[in-house]
């Protein structure tokens, strides 16, 4: 949404723009590094949203000043529409649905880019990229690639808001040819900027924006769930490199900044989740290359084993008999809002001298940083958050792993079975700890990725099955007795 507010006020007529609006400008960009740095730490995040606030804020009103807008007033009512919209959406929306908001919020940026791309072509004269009627030969590139990303995001975006929202099968839709339609498809684009800035007829620019539309679609739902926090990553990264085009075309060094900024942090941060998951990093921006039917995707258990079941009063009795308990959140714990009674459970476990920590895997949720957020609004101490890599050695000497709603993170298929969708991916070593409390609804489902989970089934399991809410809130009565 910050993008498309420097969409809006950057459409106008090219002026020279004077040196303090390009140091404020840089001071804006600096404030943005801040703003992706401070955001890096759960510790930080609220100093790191100011410093993208205040930027912002200073990019948006050193346009708007420095540009002959047509009407002052028609901007301001439309920065307090806009603004008021997001006041509302961000009071209102749950943190389970914060996935698909943000996918709805990056289609809003590819949409905003592809509509400041067309109104570039249809008045180039304003935006000071023609001579003679003719729109140059480098601004027609770039011009057609911001639309190309811009609608790629969009249509990419959506698809991802109906998979996450669960409007739309997790699973993998896997069409015949696809990766052939899929690099015809993008050649077909790519061919067609370049003639872009020869033959600049309608029919061009409408078919550059029609396929991008069509391979965003083609893109995306190809993609399985459990790969859809990368997708979110990813999308936010096109959303970026969207905007930077544009950026170019608007001959807007903001947008530039900010549209690089957004790009190739959200390029590095998919890399680092496909590592995390083990996947191609190409593979899944080619639209889940190599991906197959996901076995054991039924949504039930594969076959009826014996498994152990447990009370509240069973798990409270042996955790505040142990010495250290890790505990692994995930998609359970935010659908039923758990996160305040866990903290409740952890500082009761404290006051019985056991060690607590909260173990967070980079791809728990639905979003990267979706457990983290969760723990910080509960105030749970940053200290004793650990990322996979950091706490996965400690599950030999742990007495108790407790799991909240998580389910593929803690799945060994990932070490041990060559055809599970989610092998290779590393998880956490659950299964070496003394016992493991299991909470989820019912042993009916499976985990996001369609994977049925040895772990229920080890002699050391306890399985707690009742809303993570009420379960956890079960147990802090049950020691508080």
């Amino acid at each position: 949404m910050v993008l498309q507010l420097l969409s809006a006020a950057a459409a106008v007529s090219h002026d020279a723009v004077p040196d303090w609006a390009m140091f404020a400008y840089l001071v804006s960009g600096v404030l943005f590094i801040l703003a992706l740095r401070g955001l890096s730490s759960p510790a930080t995040s609220r100093a790191g949203n100011r410093y993208g606030m205040v930027g912002m804020v200073i990019a948006v009103v050193t346009t708007l000043v420095t540009h002959n807008i047509a009407s002052l007033p028609e901007i301001a009512v439309a920065l307090a529409i806009g603004g008021g919209i997001g006041f509302v959406i961000a009071r209102r929306i749950a943190m389970t649905a914060m996935p698909q908001l943000v996918a709805a919020f990056h289609s809003l940026v590819g949409l905003a880019a592809v509509l400041v791309g067309w109104a570039a072509y249809l008045n180039p004269e304003a935006f000071g990229i023609a001579e003679g009627g003719h729109i140059h030969a480098q601004s027609s590139v770039e011009m057609g690639l911001g639309i190309a990303i811009g609608a790629i995001t969009f249509s990419g975006s959506v698809i991802a808001f109906l998979k996450l929202a669960g409007k739309m099968s997790g699973s993998p839709i896997l069409l015949p040819g696809r990766h052939v339609l899929n690099l015809g498809t993008l050649i077909a684009i790519l061919g067609l900027v370049g003639y872009f800035t020869v033959d600049q007829s309608l029919w061009v620019i409408g078919v550059i924006t029609l396929l991008s539309f069509i391979i965003g679609f083609l893109l995306i739902i190809p993609i399985g769930g459990a790969d859809m926090p990368v997708v979110v990553s990813m999308l936010n990264s096109y959303s970026g490199w969207a905007a930077a085009a544009m950026g170019f075309t608007l001959h807007n060094s903001a947008m530039i900044i900010t549209g690089a900024l957004v790009g190739s942090s959200g390029a590095i941060l998919s890399y680092i989740m496909c590592k995390a998951m083990n996947r191609g990093f190409l593979s899944v921006i080619a639209g889940g290359f190599g991906a197959a039917p996901e076995a054991g995707a039924g949504g039930a258990p594969k076959e009826q084993r014996p498994w152990k079941r447990g009370s509240a009063e069973d798990a409270a009795f042996l955790m505040k008999e142990a010495e250290s308990v890790i505990i692994i959140p995930g998609y359970g714990m935010a659908v039923s809002q758990a996160q305040h009674a866990l903290r409740e459970m952890g500082d009761l476990l404290k006051k019985e001298g056991v060690s607590v920590k909260y173990a967070i895997h980079p791809v728990a949720g639905r979003m990267p940083g979706h457990m983290n957020v969760l723990l910080a609004e509960a105030n749970v101490p940053y200290d004793e958050v650990f990322e996979l890599e950091d706490i996965n050695s400690e599950f030999g000497q742990c007495d108790v792993a407790f799991i909240i709603g998580a389910n593929d993170v803690v799945n060994p298929a990932a070490k041990t079975d060559k055809s599970s969708p989610i092998y290779g991916m590393p998880v956490f070593d659950v299964d070496k700890a003394k016992t493991v409390m299991f909470v989820k609804r019912s042993m009916g489902g499976v985990g996001y990725s369609g994977v049925d989970n040895d772990v229920f089934y080890m002699d050391q399991t306890m399985m707690l099955l009742a809303d993570a809410k009420k379960m956890v809130e079960d147990i802090v009565k049950a020691m508080a007795h």
